[in-house]
């Protein structure tokens, strides 16, 4: 489990290098939206960190830590950041053979594929397949689709799976953001890259995760009707599919409540459920999915097979959010990890690899899923 989170985690640390080298997004770099346009909304100082002082919960402080912005270049940041996982990159390689594994390999009863665990649901706390056998996906998000196009392609997410063992891929759709579905993006463009990543994922064998980005929008009830309109649109389509699950809202944020995100959910879930009676739907929860014991207290109760989001970052989020999802996880609820990364919160630096295996050690002996942040050749891993 370990090395494949340390090879997971250089991917999102050095997929500008590693990646583009051995095939995924060979089609040509992307850059990012223009400077001043991406993501706005600063997430460091209400994060659940573990301060010096002992660990200060969710400080809106200014000193709590460096904003998630691209405004300041610091280029001896990144230097020193991509130096610093050097030699995980090399614990990475220790026994992955330069041919990769085999597609047979990848197949292994520890390995979960749609062709072999078929359509998953959600027993008690627990994800699990067509005959209620437990089941964990491990794998990579995009960056933004709209950003980073290149990477949605098949000889990607073949390596992914075969050589990597990621058994998911999450298609991340910024509603907001530059190029944002709801601000002026090329819809038919985003859903075409959606499709062809769902496609991709089918044919390589891979579960794929429709995720509606929320991020500056901060309250997923600020697009709801272009929401409804977009999970029924792809609920219609893929309703006899046994590989795709739907992240109705990436990380609501700011004075959102988890009563505002419940509101919101109950509106969306019916809509996917007028198609698909089965798919498993993940729901976030308060202050960029890290609040899942409020939803805890109150979950959804009408609908099945949800699960509720948690994302971590490792050198910020310590002991005080992996309690939190200890006490969720105890208390009932299924939680899933749809973003993680081993950097700070800020994206720039600070890697963690100690408290990045804590925080696996947990997701393992809990059966949790995981998803890295994030599959694209910027040089800033930068949470999103």
């Amino acid at each position: 489990m370990k090395k494949f989170i340390r090879i997971l985690l250089c991917t999102v640390l050095l997929s500008g290098t590693m990646l583009l080298s051995q095939g995924c997004g060979a089609r040509g770099e992307h850059e990012a939206a223009p400077d001043g346009t991406q993501e706005t909304a600063s997430r460091q100082g209400k994060l659940d960190s573990d301060t010096s002082n002992g660990g200060a919960e969710d400080s809106d402080t200014s000193n709590g830590g460096a904003e998630d912005s691209d405004t300041t270049n610091d280029e001896n940041s990144d230097a020193a950041s991509t130096n610093h996982v050097a030699d995980d990159t090399v614990d990475a390689s220790v026994g992955h053979t330069s041919g990769g594994t085999s597609a047979e390999e990848a197949k292994s009863p520890g390995l979960a594929c749609p062709s072999v665990n078929g359509t998953l649901h959600v027993d008690g706390t627990q994800l699990v397949d067509k005959n209620g056998h437990p089941v964990q996906l491990r794998g990579i998000s995009t960056h933004g689709l709209a950003w980073f196009p290149d990477y949605v392609n098949e000889d990607c997410f073949r390596q992914l799976h075969e050589e990597w063992q990621a058994n998911v891929i999450r298609l991340a759709m910024y509603t907001a953001e530059y190029g944002g579905y709801c601000t002026g993006g090329d819809r038919e463009a985003l859903k075409k890259l959606i499709h062809d990543g769902v496609s991709f994922a089918e044919r390589q064998d891979m579960y794929a995760v429709i995720d509606w980005h929320i991020l500056s929008d901060s309250n997923p009830n600020t697009y709801l009707e272009d929401a409804k309109a977009f999970f029924g649109e792809m609920a219609g389509k893929y309703a006899e599919s046994d590989h795709v699950l739907y992240e109705i809202c990436n990380e609501p944020n700011g004075s959102t409540s988890w009563g505002e995100i419940k509101a919101y959910a109950e509106q969306v879930i019916p809509v996917i459920r007028s198609h698909d009676e089965d798919a498993v739907i993940l729901v976030g929860t308060p202050n960029w999915s890290q609040y899942v014991d409020q939803a805890a207290s109150d979950p959804i109760a009408s609908y099945e097979n949800i699960m509720y989001t948690l994302h971590f970052y490792a050198a910020t989020h310590t002991d005080d959010l992996r309690g939190k999802l200890i006490g969720a996880v105890e208390s009932g609820l299924p939680v899933f990890v749809s973003e993680y990364g081993i950097c700070d919160a800020s994206g720039n630096g600070a890697i963690d690899t100690a408290q990045a295996d804590l925080w696996v050690e947990t997701l393992d002996k809990y059966g949790i899923s995981y998803i890295a942040w994030n599959l694209s050749n910027r040089r800033k891993p930068r949470r999103c």
